[in-house]
């Protein structure tokens, strides 16, 4: 079987913990359900996020979602002149027979900016995203 790479970027309004984690866990649910990703299938992901944010690890938010046999890696995104600030980016390595053209990147909120090519996403409901990601959580807690 294949390994794909997954794409997707966010952005935060600022820098903190609540913010960081939900941001990701957003990004990471739309990643998740517009490809049909389960944990055991994702060989590894690397998050990185730009020098003004470290609040908290963005893999935190995997981790929240289940992917806790994952091997994660939070790095620093390097600081180019007049980039997207407070950017969160990560790139999934999925095990699929997806070919890559069927593969769907998730860019969001500012991220758009990034590849505009590939942000024609379908309507959000953020409340219903949510909900799922809340259901995800609470699995865990059990």
């Amino acid at each position: 079987m294949p390994c794909r790479g997954v794409r997707g970027a966010t952005t935060v309004a600022e820098n903190t913990r609540d913010e960081v984690l939900t941001a990701t866990r957003q990004l990471l649910a739309m990643m998740i359900r517009l490809n049909g990703m389960e944990p055991q299938d994702i060989a590894s992901a690397t998050f990185s996020a730009t020098p003004d944010i470290n609040a908290e690890f963005p893999a935190l938010a995997a981790r929240q979602l289940g992917w806790l046999d994952v091997p994660l890696l939070c790095t620093h995104e390097m600081s180019v002149p007049g980039s997207l600030p407070l950017c969160i980016r990560v790139l999934a390595h999925w095990n699929t027979d997806k070919t890559q053209d069927k593969i769907t990147h998730v860019y969001t909120r500012e991220a758009t900016k990034l590849r505009p090519d590939l942000s024609n996403l379908p309507p959000v409901d953020w409340d219903e995203l949510d909900d799922w990601i809340n259901g995800q959580m609470k699995k865990l807690d059990t």
